[in-house]
């Protein structure tokens, strides 16, 4: 039986890692049933998508892995588990630091971003790992890290242009990470049930888009850059559905957007 995401088949925070994802992979291999949980205050290795790292100061984000066992979700759908852990945790941010609804935005794939000053900055980014997807033990590891009480004094320079935290578009004096953690698994709890059962909100998911209906800067796996109008996404496929400058659509399933139009400015994301 599933585990309800309020209470987990295994919850442990602790103040230092190589990476959550790592310690969730362990546990599931070991046997730990779903949907299971690691927190922690600061990883040594965290990973990012395509190779990066994610580090963050010892406190300053919620670094979170949750791991599943998905034998009720058909291989192709794997994708929306990172899709709902990206709704359930906008909403919780949102919530923790009095956002109104929908000022978290998501950039296809698994961004979590924030407009501000005509441009956009990233507030969390979500990293799935699979293994044995179609078999008799499917495993899905679940990473994502949003930065919470980060200031932006402490925002490495190299990168403190395209970065925010909840901090510092709250305006408050602190953001509690255990309040999000705990707001987040409420919020996830009813989206893993109905996965389990063939439900996806996938017009929650399309909603939620920054990039649908703006020109984008598309980099693909092989290399090749392109500038395309991302006219929405696919709730079936979760591909970012793109148009060519005739106005012919494609689906594109792998690949990363590197730049946007936001109020006719460019901006790097």
């Amino acid at each position: 039986m599933l585990a309800t995401a309020l209470v987990p088949s295994r919850l442990r925070w602790v103040g230092r890692v190589r990476s959550t994802n790592d310690v969730v992979r362990d546990w599931l291999r070991a046997g730990t049933p779903e949907v299971c949980v690691a927190v922690a205050d600061e990883q040594t290795a965290g990973r990012g998508r395509n190779g990066r790292t994610w580090t963050a100061p010892p406190g300053a984000a919620l670094l979170c892995s949750l791991g599943f066992r998905p034998t009720w979700l058909a291989p192709d759908r794997a994708w929306q588990l990172a899709a709902i852990v990206a709704l359930a945790m906008a909403d919780a941010a949102e919530g923790v630091s009095s956002l109104s609804p929908g000022a978290i935005r998501l950039k296809w794939p698994n961004d979590l971003v924030i407009e501000r000053d005509g441009g956009v900055a990233k507030v969390a980014g979500v990293l799935g790992e699979t293994d044995g997807l179609g078999g008799h033990d499917p495993q899905a590891v679940i990473g994502i890290g949003i930065n919470a009480a980060w200031r932006r004094v402490d925002f490495p320079p190299e990168i403190a242009a395209e970065m925010t935290s909840l901090l510092e578009v709250s305006g408050r004096d602190d953001i509690d990470r255990r309040a999000l953690l705990d707001m987040f698994l409420a919020g996830l709890e009813p989206k893993v049930r109905d996965l389990q059962v063939g439900r996806f909100d996938g017009r929650a998911w399309a909603d939620r888009q920054l990039t649908s209906g703006r020109p984008v800067r598309l980099e693909l796996p092989d290399g090749a850059i392109e500038t395309v109008l991302a006219t929405g996404v696919d709730p079936a496929t979760g591909a970012l559905v793109v148009a060519d400058r005739e106005g012919r659509e494609r689906q594109v399933l792998v690949g990363e957007i590197r730049h946007l139009r936001v109020n006719g400015a460019r901006a790097r994301v």
